[in-house]
């Protein structure tokens, strides 16, 4: 996410207005809101069922809005959602009927075409778990793996356009599971099921005569993810979680010869970048477990390729969810998690890893992680687990207790914060606390 330098904070009684990188003021905010999260709920409460929305969260002191964004229509059963990276844009993908709807998060409503009228849902010839929009903050890019290509097997990269709703183009690449791209916006690499390979698209090809798949890199084991910096990839090879042999992180700049320099770990399937340290998750087959924590997390110097922190037990599962918080609170997740808390027999698939002591805390809150969201400038993190919104303090690393005017009736699937931190944040304590 781009930070944003804040101009004008003014706190009164009762509303708060933000000016910040030339965002609106909370004035156009149909909730009020100046610094707000966005919760997708396909199963909010209307008269006698229920209907798919986006709630939304006051991300100062917690408080739930009394108005929701109506997506009915244009999603029937939203889940993960991608932020553009200026924050103006919300795009949600819906797993009935694989659309994507597109928010604009000033108005708190349906993105509206240049000509008139909201963007129209985006149809995606298959299910997705990995899309994301460009740094142009238009174009985005979605990895279908099922999606249908005449005269090769299934799957492609689809490229489509967030304030127009058109798709631009299908680039055929078997199985593609996984897609991660550059900050330039200029390379892709795309990770395949069950696949050795990686590859390379190079954007600036898309719509030309020229074929965008510059590379198909052989040389790894099971890749699913990777993470940049700068020019350089981290590759996370699954390895035997994923049918392979062996998992390991492995260096890999597009453009050159083969894979570089490879370090072994004992699963990677995410992770996450802070300075030089790159957070590696993973559910080795055949782990020891810890306390009931089959899963771990390894920590890998980029400069050195070496392992500076040995695994450390934390739940399994198929993990791809991680964010740090301000104060160095790891929150790591993971959906299929099958441990079971050893004291109090509720299993539950989120771990937090305190990046300065060491300590590892598993909540016995139960479900998939499918959301996690670091709140800037502030001590909490909200957590979608279980089809559950939650407050975690990182102070203690429990579970708030929260009041009605905070819970979300329905189901919490993904959480995002939309705006840039005010700064000062007013000192409002978290909800519960």
């Amino acid at each position: 996410m781009k930070k944003c330098v804040t101009s004008l904070l003014v706190l009164v009684f009762i509303s708060t207005a933000l000016v910040s990188c030339g965002s609106k003021s909370s004035t156009s905010h149909v909730s009020g809101f100046a610094y707000r999260a966005f919760v997708s709920n396909p199963l909010f409460p209307s008269g006698t069922g229920h209907v798919p929305v986006l709630n939304v969260v006051n991300a100062v002191n917690d408080a739930l809005a009394t108005t929701n964004i109506a997506l009915s229509g244009n999603s029937t059963q939203p889940s993960i959602m991608a932020l553009s990276p200026n924050l103006h844009y919300t795009a949600i993908f819906s797993q009935v009927g694989n659309t994507i709807a597109v928010v604009d998060n000033a108005t708190e409503g349906l993105a509206s075409l240049s000509t008139g009228g909201p963007v129209p849902p985006i149809s995606l010839p298959g299910f997705t778990e990995s899309f994301f929009i460009s740094n142009d903050n238009a174009t985005a890019y979605a990895a279908v793996p099922d999606a249908a290509i005449v005269g090769q097997a299934p799957g492609a990269v689809l490229v489509f356009n967030i304030t127009t709703g058109g798709i631009k183009a299908a680039i055929p690449v078997p199985a593609a599971r996984y897609v991660v791209g550059t900050a330039d916006g200029t390379t892709l690499l795309v990770f395949s099921d069950q696949s050795d390979s990686v590859t390379v698209i190079s954007t600036i090809f898309i719509g030309s005569n020229q074929n965008p798949v510059t590379a198909v890199v052989p040389g790894f084991d099971r890749p699913v993810w990777a993470v940049f910096n700068g020019v350089t990839a981290y590759v996370f090879n699954c390895g035997a979680e994923c049918g392979g042999t062996s998992a390991s992180i492995r260096m890999f700049v597009p453009g050159s010869s083969g894979p570089g320099k490879s370090v072994p770990v004992k699963g990677a399937t995410y992770g996450m970048l802070n300075g030089s340290d790159l957070y590696v998750a993973g559910s080795p087959p055949g782990y020891r477990c810890s306390l009931g924590n089959c899963g771990t997390l390894v920590i890998v110097n980029t400069q050195s390729m070496a392992v500076v922190q040995s695994a450390v037990p934390i739940v399994d599962g198929y993990h791809n969810r991680m964010a740090l918080s301000d104060d160095g609170q790891l929150f790591i997740g993971s959906y299929s998690c099958t441990n079971t808390n050893t004291t109090t027999g509720v299993p539950g698939c989120l771990s937090i890893y305190n990046t300065t002591n060491g300590v590892i805390t598993t909540p016995t809150t139960p479900g998939n992680a499918t959301g996690i969201q670091p709140i800037a400038g502030r001590t909490v993190v909200y957590v979608c687990q279980g089809g559950n919104f939650e407050i975690f303090s990182t102070l203690t690393d429990e579970l708030l207790v929260q009041t009605t005017p905070t819970q979300i009736v329905g189901q919490s699937y993904d959480v995002k914060l939309v705006d840039p931190p005010p700064s000062p944040i007013s000192p409002s304590p978290p909800n519960g606390n």
